[in-house]
């Protein structure tokens, strides 16, 4: 079997004896197949399994006996499954994509530097990420992890290092099981209903004490960190901090943090979910991503000079946004249900602006010292496909330092309700955006540009499909 060579390791420690090999108490990675197979006998794993991203970020794989995986086994998948829509549906031919006419298999290499528990199952259980490449063993251009995998590549060939901190927020509603009745807040401890406005409240996270105690365990036993957990504004509307790293480590990290914190909130009876508007009338729910560049060879961050002060590379990675993020928007707002977050007055930017500590604007520069200089990117909502945001932002922020793109003058001003939207409005338009950047096409590689803009034309042509509760209530008997 095809494995990768793990470039990185957990320091997250598990139970073991004095005596045995230290990668045996580690939780998360290992470094040959032969480590993995101590692993999982160390743990009596029974099953694992193989899981890898597909565009929308939902695992797709096989389960395993582990004396299978850990044996001369070939793992592959249809290539079909990265060429459908969130549905579920196979779009029709747009554009540039078209369907290749075998639908032949895609191998799936592990990266064994993600070997996990999947804490939350009965039988002992196991998970590793897997990367995607063809019969000639090359990566599948159009797969996420190696979309992002090519974009961490052009920065390594300068010389830099991309560093991320994602922060992502997430609701918890009561169950729903007809899509046809809104979501509604579920009921905490105390027995009533939770209530908005509650950024920051210990109370409010309190409510949910014993289903956090269970994120915190299963997220501990898969080698995860979480840097801070906040209730934020909106009603049962929660937000999980994690600690900076390299860009695909994190985009793992906030895949599998995706998946643990739906299965804890079934354990307790309720829903958690990344969509990013999912109740009217409360704020949506945002990927927050922070962002440094290291130069490899000094560890030194770029965005600073020598004397602290920021660099002509900072200056240029924030022109870059600004030029190029409004034509990625689709990669960080892939739904028709992204753009209802991206309104006036719903506590997310509208705009292209950046400024200092200023929480309206897009691209936001936190307060630090010079080492610890980054802009972060405050457009991306939580149901975007980590590696595909991740890779979109830092996409924009490279073009820019390349190309010396100058930004505008910083801003103190209130950005939240005032001036004009200046992004796509809506799925198509930042479909249309997409395409039309020739630079993406290097950045991302033409085949996912194009399999990317007809699957998201595809996914439109779904919604069309569906008749709302504004089209009955205001059209039915009035026009």
């Amino acid at each position: 079997m095809p494995i990768h060579t793990p470039t990185r390791s957990s320091s997250a420690q598990g139970e073991g004896h004095p005596s045995d090999p230290a990668f045996l108490a580690i939780r998360r990675g290992v470094r040959s197949m032969s480590e993995a197979r101590e692993w999982l006998a160390h743990r009596g794993i029974e099953d694992i399994e193989c899981i890898t991203p597909d565009l929308a970020g939902v695992p797709r794989g096989k389960m395993m006996p582990a004396k299978k995986f850990t044996g001369d086994t070939s793992l592959a998948l249809p290539s079909s499954l990265f060429l459908h829509t969130i549905s579920g549906e196979y779009p029709a031919e747009s554009g540039e994509f078209r369907y290749p006419p075998a639908d032949g298999d895609f191998k799936l290499m592990p990266d064994l530097s993600t070997l996990s528990a999947v804490p939350w199952e009965s039988d002992p259980t196991a998970q590793v990420i897997c990367d995607l490449i063809d019969t000639a063993g090359k990566a599948v251009d159009y797969t996420p992890r190696n979309v992002l995998k090519r974009v961490v590549a052009l920065y390594r060939e300068k010389g830099w290092a991309p560093v991320v901190a994602p922060e992502i927020e997430f609701y918890l509603v009561s169950r729903n099981v007809d899509p046809d009745y809104p979501l509604t807040p579920p009921v905490g401890r105390s027995g009533r209903p939770i209530q908005g406005g509650q950024s920051y409240s210990i109370s409010g996270v309190n409510e949910f004490d014993e289903l956090i105690d269970d994120i915190y365990d299963f997220s501990d036993r898969q080698g995860l960190e979480i840097d801070t957990l906040i209730h934020e504004e909106g009603a049962a509307q929660l937000e999980i901090n994690l600690r900076h790293g390299d860009p695909v480590e994190l985009a793992d990290q906030v895949f599998l943090f995706k998946r643990t914190i739906r299965e804890a909130a079934l354990k307790h009876g309720i829903y958690a979910t990344f969509m990013a508007k999912p109740i009217q009338g409360q704020p949506g729910s945002a990927l927050h991503i922070h962002q440094s560049v290291i130069d490899r060879e000094s560890g030194r961050n770029v965005f600073s000079t020598e004397d602290g002060s920021p660099s002509p590379l900072f200056y240029h990675f924030i022109g870059g946004m600004q030029r190029y993020v409004p034509s990625a928007l689709v990669m960080m707002a892939p739904y028709v249900n992204s753009y209802r977050r991206l309104t006036f007055g719903m506590s997310a930017p509208v705009n292209t602006a950046w400024g200092y500590d200023n929480r309206t604007t897009a691209f936001r520069v936190p307060t630090s010292d010079a080492a610890g200089r980054r802009v972060e990117n405050r457009l991306p909502s939580s149901d975007a496909n980590p590696y595909l945001a991740l890779a979109a932002s830092l996409a924009c922020g490279f073009l820019g330092m390349v190309g010396g793109v100058e930004p505008d003058q910083p801003t103190a001003q209130d950005c939240g309700d005032a001036g004009k939207i200046l992004l796509p409005r809506g799925l198509l338009e930042a479909v249309a955006a997409f395409e039309e950047e020739p630079a993406f096409r290097e950045m991302f590689s033409a085949a996912f540009v194009a399999t990317y803009a007809g699957v998201k034309r595809g996914e439109f042509e779904t919604f069309m499909q569906v008749i709302s509760p504004w089209e009955r209530e205001f059209l039915l008997l009035a026009v």
